[in-house]
């Protein structure tokens, strides 16, 4: 029971009932990677953590969300084991490389997940699709781009009182301090919540804006 291990360093917990199919992803991501190139992670335990385990840092916050859109999630990280772990959830999932929806897809099928949508194009090509503009209560993106360029993709997306956190490395410390002022002149809620991974104790920053 590694993965509960690990989890439960950082203080997460998840329903038995989704371990297997959180390691099933795990073993399909890696299956497909060695002929489509989905991540230049390759090792098990490497994928587990920076892959999984770092998706589910979000725990907390898709736990307080009803609907959820992932902002260019590659191979549906944390997308898809936040919708294993809340299968109550509903996410939509976004990416620009074909390959990495298909995967998404793969996964949804073979793990019959219900409520989860994986689109493939541009973020910008949904902001003004009914369904879509202000239509979540979570919006989340992974290393995708800087803070500053980040709010004008997601912001369209928020519903009133949502939140958007942004997952990043110990860089996002930096662009947080950077930022801070500007984001209090235009309204936003901004906190900061910090982290290590249980294996490489490699630093996380997840910045957390709501207004």
């Amino acid at each position: 029971m590694v993965l509960l291990e690990l989890l439960s360093g950082l203080g997460l917990k998840v329903n038995p009932e989704a371990i297997p199919l959180l390691e099933r992803l795990v073993n399909e991501l890696l299956r497909w990677n060695r002929s489509r190139n989905l991540t230049a992670i390759t090792d098990h335990d490497e994928v587990l953590e920076k892959h999984l385990v770092d998706s589910l840092t979000l725990l907390p916050f898709a736990r307080q969300a009803r609907r959820l859109l992932d902002i260019g999630s590659g191979a549906g990280f944390p997308a898809l084991p936040l919708k294993i772990a809340c299968p109550e959830l509903a996410v939509v999932s976004v990416d620009a490389v074909g390959k990495k929806i298909d995967f998404q897809r793969h996964i949804v099928r073979i793990l019959e997940l219900q409520g989860f949508t994986a689109l493939h194009g541009r973020i910008e090509q949904l902001q003004e699709q009914p369904g879509y503009r202000a239509g979540f209560d979570l919006v989340t993106a992974r290393a995708l781009c800087g803070l500053a360029d980040l709010l004008p993709l997601a912001e369209p997306f928020l519903a009133s009182g949502g939140r958007l956190v942004a997952m990043k490395g110990p860089e996002g410390r930096q662009e947080f301090t950077a930022l801070r002022e500007r984001l209090q002149e235009e309204g936003w809620s901004a906190s900061l919540h910090s982290l290590k991974l249980p294996l490489s104790g490699a630093e996380r920053c997840l910045v957390e804006l709501c207004r």
